[in-house]
């Protein structure tokens, strides 16, 4: 029996991947995903309206958000994918197979980079194209009020001191505790900002899971509301039982919606994956053939 001794072939002493390559990709790939948000957000203005009877409906606009935000990742990534294989540096005695592995490993650094680049260098840019769609939905109100409107219990502190402007003094003004009955009249009467944050304090734990109002705390909101807009105790309890359960349907919207974007941005981001690690291999099929020559794919892909 012959024995034949397998000598296997030395590389150069040089990295196996070429990082050159890899972080040209992910630059290409991070500055066309800016240029795809920026168009996309100029596409959300086009078909969004404030009037019931224009634009499209919301559902229809987060689930466009979520397939255009997948064409992003792909297409971006493919570009990236593509050029890291593309212009890696050919490698020579190296079997197809690991060659193959080799692109598709370019091809999933440059995405991985593009993806660490867009989160940190181009994050400040993407979100400030993002935001600027989404105030677009909401009329301006100045930046006096976007200030006021920093806690996330305002708008409900707003709904439970909101008194009928029929019942106003005639200069106006209803001061705090003008009709409040003798056992509120001196709760913060002379300080309505510490009413305001102190009714932000106690409805703060209803927008938490699981989170409720104490039955005292329920008592002495509706008690505060009752002294700051003259309405009945009965009233004004109702007013902070429906102000509590509207808290918490707001709150039970924004945990759906987030997690709807969180699923839609990890599909995104395994597909961008896939999309740069094949396209990797075909740029790198293309370095390493004739691919200017008739026919080279027959003759097989790589010479």
């Amino acid at each position: 029996m012959t024995t034949v001794a397998i000598t296997d072939l030395k590389e150069p002493g040089v990295s196996t991947i070429c990082w050159g390559a890899v972080i040209a990709g992910a630059f290409a790939s991070a500055a066309l995903t800016l240029l795809l948000v920026a168009f996309g957000a100029g596409v959300g203005f086009s078909v969004i309206s404030p009037w019931a009877d224009q634009g499209v409906s919301m559902t229809t606009f987060h689930v466009g958000s979520g397939l255009f935000l997948i064409a992003i990742a792909m297409l971006s990534a493919t570009v990236g994918g593509y050029l890291a294989g593309r212009l890696r540096t050919r490698w020579v005695s190296v079997h197809a197979h690991e060659v193959y592995f080799r692109d598709t490993a370019h091809g999933f650094m440059s995405w991985a980079l593009a993806t660490v680049i867009s989160a940190t260098l181009l994050g400040a840019a993407t979100t400030s194209i993002l935001s600027s769609t989404a105030t677009g939905l909401i009329p301006a109100a100045g930046a006096g009020a976007a200030a006021s409107a920093s806690s996330a219990t305002d708008p409900y502190v707003d709904t439970l001191l909101r008194a009928d402007p029929a019942t106003a003094s005639p200069s106006g003004a209803t001061p705090l505790g003008q009709n409040a009955p003798a056992q509120t009249a001196n709760v913060n009467a002379n300080d309505p900002t510490a009413t305001r944050a102190e009714l932000a304090r106690i409805m703060a734990p209803s927008l938490r899971k699981g989170g409720e109002i104490s039955p005292a705390d329920r008592t002495y909101v509706a008690k505060v509301v009752s002294a700051r807009t003259g309405i009945p105790q009965a009233e004004a309890e109702k007013r902070v039982n429906d102000t509590i359960v509207q808290a918490k349907q707001a709150a039970d919207e924004a945990r759906k919606t987030a997690a709807k974007i969180a699923l839609w941005m990890a599909a995104a981001m395994l597909a961008g994956a896939f999309a740069a690690a094949l396209a990797a291999t075909e740029g790198g099929t293309l370095r390493d053939s004739r691919w200017y020559e008739p026919g080279w794919r027959m003759r097989g892909a790589r010479n």
